[in-house]
């Protein structure tokens, strides 16, 4: 019996009283269901045009300013002579090393809090901790990357420092958005694997984790968005706002994108606020580029699913 027959024949036994307050309470929530459709709908729309005129104004601003000279020169305290190429490369550096650290540690943290942990106090308390790790300021992360790795561990004010606390920084976003991935993944995957006799471990290697891949590239794509972009961490480890001379090894002395942009931002000079704006957008294009990538990645996967 369909739903608008349940409500007539239950009309039917109301009296007419009750029958009317029947009426006027469905029609007041139906009203408050489009009134709350389109405030949220007005609300996207007035986040994106707010988007789009930043987005327009720093391109009009920045697009003009970017030539070869200013993605190829280095670092300098003259506008005219300045470029972004110890920042870009500093920013790949990063990234290569979030990319190695972070995401298999995310995911293996995740299949084993999902698939292997035991429901015992110390589990409930990692799960707390890493639900809790995921809202701190990033400034904090900062802080503690630099009483441990660059003073305790020894890694001075390096790459490696800044992609290890950008990797701690991501780390839970990985961990939350990969459970919810392999939650997502029906029992019954596991219980026929099982059925044929296969271990635990090969039910989720061949079965449960290429289904949850794509759900946890997603996680991972909108973690290294965060990460490229963050600028506080960085600056509570003392890297330089530029450098001219390039990175050689994860010891060395780097500079990266929101760094140098963060610099740029705040010289007086209008001709630094036009560099700054021709970084953002060049921050913009590597983001870009590496989502596409994990896009790309992502796609295969749920097409070979």
């Amino acid at each position: 019996m369909s739903q608008s027959s349940t409500q007539v024949d239950r009309q039917k036994d109301l009296g007419p009283e009750e029958g009317g307050n029947f009426k006027t309470s469905v029609g007041v929530r139906h009203g408050w269901d489009r009134f709350f459709a389109v405030l949220v709908f007005a609300a996207t729309l007035f986040g994106l045009a707010v988007l789009g005129v930043l987005l327009v104004d720093v391109g009009l601003q920045g697009v003009p300013a970017i030539s070869w000279q200013f993605l190829t020169s280095m670092g300098s305290a003259d506008a005219e002579s300045a470029g972004l190429l110890p920042a870009i490369l500093g920013s790949i550096w990063l990234l290569g090393i979030v990319l190695v650290v972070a995401v298999p540690l995310g995911i293996g943290a995740a299949i084993y809090l999902e698939e292997y942990a035991n429901d015992t106090w110390i589990n409930r308390i990692i799960e707390i901790n890493i639900s809790n790790l995921a809202g701190v300021p990033s400034i904090i992360y900062g802080l503690l990357g630099l009483g441990v790795f660059v003073y305790i561990f020894g890694f001075g004010r390096s790459i490696l420092s800044g992609g290890l606390i950008l990797s701690l920084l991501i780390l839970p976003v990985i961990i939350i958005a990969t459970r919810e991935a392999v939650r997502a993944v029906p029992q019954s995957m596991r219980e026929g694997a099982f059925a044929l006799g296969a271990t635990r471990w090969e039910s989720i290697r061949y079965h449960v984790l290429p289904q949850a891949l794509p759900g946890a590239l997603t996680g991972t794509i909108l973690a290294l968005s965060r990460a490229i972009g963050e600028t506080a961490p960085l600056i509570a480890i003392g890297v330089v706002p530029y450098t001219t001379f390039l990175p050689e090894d994860f010891f060395s002395r780097f500079t990266a994108m929101p760094i140098q942009i963060y610099n740029w931002a705040g010289e007086p000079e209008e001709e630094f606020e036009i560099l700054a704006a021709a970084g953002i957008v060049v921050l913009m294009l590597v983001l870009l580029i590496s989502n596409a990538g994990a896009i790309w990645l992502r796609n295969k996967f749920q097409r070979r699913n």
